[in-house]
């Protein structure tokens, strides 16, 4: 985690655009962070934004595609998956990134990646934008949304 070679974030215009925001319920201290670092970088953007909370990881794929599909020009999606003594967290996290990715190729519009696959808890608390973080994740996934969101826009004109 050094962050080294990261591009530099926020600075951009986002007015117009339509950003919904899936974040899992699992973990709720780090989710939050990753909630709060997505909406400060949507609100000093300008884009107009709201939050849907869904169960868990496994469940981000489908209510992003829903969200894309009712007219969002992107999706930030923020989940927690801390891995455990059985093959559990290979499933929902290969699940829900290759679920994700899928979304963002059937739509053609971005879905921000903030979906956290850890050790344990202490490498959440270092990538959510709290307060001693190291990273905030949820801020660079917002960020990577509404960039490709423009790019997609001026390349369709």
């Amino acid at each position: 985690m050094s962050g080294k070679g990261a591009p530099v974030i926020g600075g951009t215009d986002a007015t117009g655009l339509q950003i919904v925001i899936v974040a899992g319920t699992w973990h709720e201290v780090i989710t939050d962070g990753l909630i709060a670092g997505a909406e400060r970088t949507l609100e000093a953007s300008g884009a107009d934004y709201r939050l849907v909370r869904v169960p868990g990881s496994f469940e981000l794929p489908v209510v992003a595609k829903a969200a894309l599909d009712a007219g969002a020009d992107a999706v930030v999606a923020l989940g927690v998956i801390i891995r455990g003594g059985t093959p559990h967290f290979e499933y929902v996290s290969s699940a829900a990134t290759d679920g994700l990715t899928r979304v963002a190729l059937d739509t053609g519009k971005p879905v921000g990646f903030g979906l956290l696959t850890l050790d344990d808890e202490q490498q959440g608390l270092d990538r959510a934008g709290l307060d001693g973080s190291k990273e905030d994740k949820g801020a660079e996934a917002a960020d990577a949304a509404i960039r490709t969101a423009l790019v997609l826009r001026e390349l369709r004109g």
